[in-house]
């Protein structure tokens, strides 16, 4: 099974859902999809802090106001990838 982040020259892209006011922020896993500003600014935060990276290094490039959103990450994309299949599979570096 392919990655479900896509490398660039610059960092990574990544699809994600959020759930708005979901009672917790967290990374659930890896889920394949056939198809709000708090929401927004709780993703940037987790998503940096999870990855290691600083906040201003991860930006919503697509679906500001939805709850499928497209976030780019700046940095190494190996490093970065090998931190979200960590992520994903349950095994935290």
């Amino acid at each position: 099974m392919a990655d479900p982040w896509r490398h660039s020259g610059h960092g990574i892209s990544v699809a994600l859902r959020v759930t708005p006011r979901g009672g917790r922020d967290g990374i659930d896993g890896v889920e394949t999809l056939a198809d709000g500003g708090q929401a927004n600014r709780a993703v940037t935060e987790l998503l940096a802090k999870a990855l290691a990276v600083p906040r201003r290094n991860v930006r919503i490039i697509a679906g500001a106001t939805s709850r499928l959103k497209q976030l780019a990450v700046e940095g190494d994309p190996e490093k970065l990838g090998q931190a979200l299949r960590a992520l994903t599979s349950g095994q935290q570096e």
